[in-house]
């Protein structure tokens, strides 16, 4: 087999385009796979588990096999020596990393249960580092990122209950978020201050976009006709308008 191999082929039956650099397609046994067409390749994600296919200590990630050595030495009263060293920390980082860039292409895709998926498994990665990790700069280096994270998930999450027309459930996750988001402890560091405040702002304004996207009680939508009627001078309208309120209102019990 030749030293060199042109990939020129597999690219050109795919050529570069920013408004269309994203597939999903099967690999021979059947299973899912992510496609991103960059300016000077191809990369391509497994779907499910960690993105690269790699089983770090036999196990689906580096993740998975850290919480498994924490719940060893639960079992066995030895929590409290429990640490997670710097390499190992480092070793966390870089797979987070992964789940990132394609968690970002999952939301890219509108793939809300994905998204929240994988930003879900990675704020764990944040809560194991933040309560175990040997030294405060690792636990600080994630933290910076955590209202990012939390804002992509609660975005995804959201979406999900909009897409099962739960409005209220939707408004109660973002507001949830906000309300989290706005008690994490204040950190001295530029990037954690300026996320913070992108995310707040974001997601008031999906809050905002969830409320104008709530179908209207019948009272509501009455509300809004007589005020209608009122503004257009449909006099008798309004009042047929405010006889059908009043009954509503009787019949709901409110004065």
């Amino acid at each position: 087999m030749s030293d060199s191999f042109d990939f020129r082929p597999l690219f050109d039956a795919w050529p570069f385009d920013p408004a269309n650099d994203l597939r999903v397609v099967r690999g021979e046994d059947g299973r899912e796979l992510l496609q991103v067409r960059t300016p000077l390749g191809i990369e391509q994600y497994e779907v499910d588990g960690r993105p690269d296919g790699r089983r770090p200590h036999e196990a689906e990630s580096e993740l998975e096999f850290q919480l498994a050595r924490l719940a060893e030495a639960k079992e066995a009263g030895e929590e409290a020596a429990f640490k997670i060293s710097a390499e190992d920390c480092m070793e966390l980082f870089n797979e987070g990393i992964l789940y990132y860039y394609r968690y970002v292409r999952f939301f890219q895709l509108k793939d809300w249960p994905r998204t929240a998926r994988d930003t879900a498994r990675n704020l764990r990665v944040f809560d194991l580092v933040r309560r175990y990790a040997e030294r405060a700069e690792d636990r600080a280096q994630l933290e910076q990122w955590r209202p990012y994270v939390l804002r992509m998930n609660t975005v995804a999450r959201a979406m999900i209950a909009l897409d099962n027309r739960q409005h209220e459930s939707a408004r109660q996750i973002v507001a949830e978020a906000v309300e989290g988001i706005e008690s994490l402890p204040e950190l001295d560091n530029p990037t954690f201050q300026f996320e913070r405040d992108r995310s707040l702002t974001a997601l008031r304004d999906l809050a905002k976009q969830i409320e104008q996207s709530r179908p209207l009680t019948e009272l509501e939508r009455l509300h809004r006709q007589l005020r209608e009627a009122v503004a257009t001078e449909q006099f008798e309208r309004a009042a047929d308008l405010r006889d059908r309120i009043r009954a509503l209102q009787t019949q709901a019990g409110v004065s």
